[in-house]
């Protein structure tokens, strides 16, 4: 009977203890990790230095006396040259029978090149750090699925360099932003993820328990009311990055947690030099991740760098589909007109007026933005902690950023900070959770106490990591820009590999 690959890798572990070998090494000895030591190679080279290099063998090729392993680190890829005369029959024959591509390994050697032209390590010694017992899948066979790399991301980090392009950059690019705040006098804080009343957003929660004080608490759905607290606390200028969790969907573009950055401003002059501030932080973002504001989409180029141009909600809807919005404040005078139109539009999960108008837009115009594009002014009735329009008391001082059809930035430029109005807003959601909405906010007391403390004019944004940094890595969905996504269970009998 034919022994399976763990199996025999087990038995080459066994081998390698019998002779004295420890399989999983505690101490490292390496100098140089393997980018440095090409970027000096002609130089270490040159004067024969011995380097002690180490990483993940990902090839063997045995020819005779001569054997080849490329070895990777994080930093780069180099060949590992074994000649058997130089070393011994011994030593070569324990690398070529015991180790395994997928195998860590440690070399001590000098640097060459060979007759091929490839920059090598010619080894003198060598030690195994970490015996793999599971194989690497196939490059162009083994790891196809894409559930697959998703539930085995560390084994699809191994062996597919673009998803680890594309998590270096969601790195670089938070790395960025943290800089460009921190240098303009921003704190970053902290808020409760558990929290006894979600709300920030309009979103279905997560429902934990507490044993020891019995309460059901909630997972955040957006950090906005506790951010806004310590505005009324005294500190102006604020953000935080973090989790959320919604209790919706799972698509393309939505997972049930997710990172975002979220900010206020308080005294921020004015509702320009606010939009102006959030075009600064995105393009500093953008050339953080890539280096570069035109980036590539699809079959097209997102540009970053040209003006983005300014629309209202209600014009965009009247330019999709030629309705107004402002004639119709009911919902049964916006079906008529969605009938009269021959517009498509499902809204049988609308729950009021402003579900209704958010459903009609999201069908009709937000698709058509797929360059950077300003989005102002959506409903009240969409946005209860944003401040009102000072023309349109039925209109918030809002404004989304949309590329691709879809919302990346989500910022009021002047947030709600009238306790009463506040109040109001939070009694209508209340009532729209009465009639069966999962997303209506819960009217918060202890929310409503900070703004009655006094809360100074303030604009706020929340930015999505995830989704930006799928824009600019050509993701086509989240789950390749988040390291572990959340996924489907896998029935037991096929969770066995």
């Amino acid at each position: 009977m034919l022994l399976d690959e763990f199996q025999v890798r087990q038995e080459k572990l066994t081998k390698l203890q019998a002779l004295g070998l420890d399989p999983y090494a505690v101490t490292v000895q390496r100098t140089h990790v393997i980018g440095d030591a090409l970027v000096q190679f002609e130089e270490f080279a040159a004067e024969s230095k011995v380097v002690i290099l180490a990483g993940r063998v990902l090839t063997i090729r045995v020819h005779g006396g001569m054997m080849f392993a490329d070895v990777a680190d994080e930093s780069g890829k180099i060949q590992f040259t074994f000649k058997q005369d130089d070393i011994g029959e011994d030593i070569f024959a324990r690398f070529r029978d015991l180790i395994d591509p997928s195998d860590i390994v440690e070399a001590t050697g000098v640097l060459f090149v060979t007759k091929r032209g490839e920059k090598s390590l010619s080894v003198q010694s060598w030690r195994v750090l970490s015996k793999a017992l599971r194989p690497l899948p196939e490059k162009w066979h083994g790891l196809q699925d894409v559930e697959a790399r998703y539930r085995h991301r560390e084994v699809d980090l191994i062996i597919n360099p673009e998803t680890r392009k594309r998590l270096v950059a969601r790195s670089r690019m938070v790395s960025a932003l943290r800089r460009y705040l921190d240098e303009r006098g921003f704190m970053e804080v902290e808020t409760p993820i558990l929290q006894a009343i979600p709300g920030g957003a309009n979103a279905r929660p997560f429902i934990t328990h507490h044993n020891s004080l019995d309460v059901d608490l909630y997972l955040r759905i957006a950090p906005e009311l506790f951010l806004k607290r310590l505005v009324v606390g005294g500190f102006e200028k604020i953000y935080e990055i973090g989790r959320s969790f919604r209790n919706e969907g799972i698509d393309y573009a939505h997972n049930p947690e997710f990172t975002m950055m979220e900010l206020y401003w308080a005294f921020c002059p004015s509702k320009d030099v606010f939009v102006t501030f959030l075009e600064e932080i995105m393009r500093h973002m953008i050339q953080g991740a890539v280096g570069a504001l035109r980036v590539p989409y699809e079959d097209h180029e997102i540009d970053f760098s040209a003006e983005w141009p300014r629309v209202t909600f209600r014009q965009s809807i009247i330019d999709a589909c030629g309705i107004d919005i402002d004639l119709h404040r009911d919902e049964l005078s916006l079906k008529q007109a969605v009938k009269e139109k021959k517009v498509k539009v499902d809204f049988k999960n609308a729950v009021g007026i402003g579900e209704h108008y958010d459903e009609l837009y999201k069908k009709t115009a937000r698709a058509a933005f797929r360059q950077p594009t300003w989005v102002l002014d959506y409903p009240v009735d969409l946005k209860p902690l944003a401040g009102s329009c000072e023309y349109d008391a039925t209109k918030s001082a809002s404004v989304q950023l949309v590329v691709e059809g879809a919302e990346i930035i989500n910022a009021y430029y002047h947030e709600l900070t009238n306790p009463l109005d506040q109040r109001r807003r939070f009694e209508a959601q209340e009532a729209l959770r009465e009639k069966g909405s999962h997303e209506a906010q819960h009217l918060d007391e202890d929310f409503l106490s900070a703004l009655e403390q006094g809360m100074p004019p303030t604009s706020g944004v929340g930015i999505g990591i995830d989704r930006l940094i799928a824009f600019l890595t050509n993701a086509p969905n989240l789950k390749e820009v988040i390291a572990f996504p959340t996924l489907r269970p896998k029935k037991n009998s096929e969770e066995q590999e």
